[in-house]
């Protein structure tokens, strides 16, 4: 297994980044706060079901955008001997293979994992893309240099022959690339670490770095904690969690197009104002999920 180092960081492409809202603008609210009261009253298995098929929810007001459908994640992906029993503890509450589904996750894909923890989602896509396909477990030389036991986990899973398209890049967050364009950029429950450890204007350049390391078309898949609407820099901090709107009006700041939020991992019984740790809710939040496109040519 090697260890793929970010090469050294590139001047940032020449793009004027939107400037931070102390509160996020009324239109991201309204369409952020729409579905979410949508997918509260009125959230049914068949609706879960159009979503996962790649229906935009991005505004009441927004003619409904799809993709093309990818085939079908097999069900025995999750019962693969390379997996550990911690991964399949965790399958019934992580909705793993919908969530695959929705990314439209198919064998032959180059797919970055980034910040991959546990690597849950690591393992789960190596076996999706299979053999032709590539998995790059993507860790912030930030994290590297603070927490020199992060790229342990990845590694590990990169030397085991179950996963042999894994491969681990370590790269400024900045500066976001691996060798070759992307079809997917994954990434669960990290957003507000960058937006709130590092700043809202690092989390923006991320997102442009990861635009620019997509192929056209290709799509960003984006899951996390849910917190209150209008509590900006505060809750990704305090209780790790982060206000839909603002991944939606950074994202859309450099480019990307939401195609779909989805209600797979919601839970209206979170208050949003315990702190992901907390017994309470732990394992249980309400996690907002976001599939974003990089249109197939600019303007689209």
């Amino acid at each position: 297994m090697t260890i793929r180092p970010g090469r050294a960081a590139r001047p940032a492409a020449a793009f004027e980044p939107a400037a931070e809202p102390a509160a996020t603008s009324p239109t991201a609210h309204r369409r952020v706060a729409s579905g979410l009261s949508l997918a509260r009253l009125a959230v049914t298995h068949a609706m879960g079901l159009c979503l996962m098929t790649g229906l935009a929810l991005s505004g009441p007001a927004q003619a409904a955008r799809t993709i093309p459908s990818a085939p079908a994640v097999p069900a025995a992906l999750l019962n693969a001997p390379a997996r550990p029993a911690s991964d399949r503890a965790r399958d019934a509450r992580r909705r793993p293979l919908a969530l695959l589904a929705l990314a439209h996750v198919h064998p032959g894909q180059k797919i970055a994992d980034l910040m991959p923890g546990s690597g849950y989602f690591t393992r789960l896509l190596s076996l999706a893309t299979g053999a032709a396909g590539h998995v790059y477990a993507v860790i912030p030389a930030e994290m590297a240099a603070r927490h020199p036991e992060t790229p342990r986990t990845a590694r590990q899973i990169a030397a085991d022959p179950a996963f042999g398209n894994v491969s681990v890049v370590v790269t400024p967050i900045t500066d976001f690339h691996v060798a070759e364009p992307l079809d997917l950029v994954w990434t669960a429950q990290n957003y507000h670490d960058v937006y709130g450890a590092m700043g809202p204007e690092t989390a923006r350049r991320m997102n442009r770095a990861i635009f620019q390391a997509l192929r056209p078309g290709g799509l960003l898949m984006i899951i996390d904690h849910s917190a209150l609407p209008g509590s900006g820099s505060t809750a990704p901090n305090s209780l790790h969690r982060i206000d839909p709107a603002l991944i939606v009006h950074q994202a859309e700041s450099v480019g990307f197009r939401l195609l779909t939020r989805s209600p797979l991992l919601l839970n209206p019984a979170d208050t949003h104002t315990l702190p992901v740790f907390d017994p309470r809710i732990r394992g249980k939040t309400d996690q907002v999920v976001l599939l974003f496109q990089r249109p197939e040519a600019h303007g689209q």
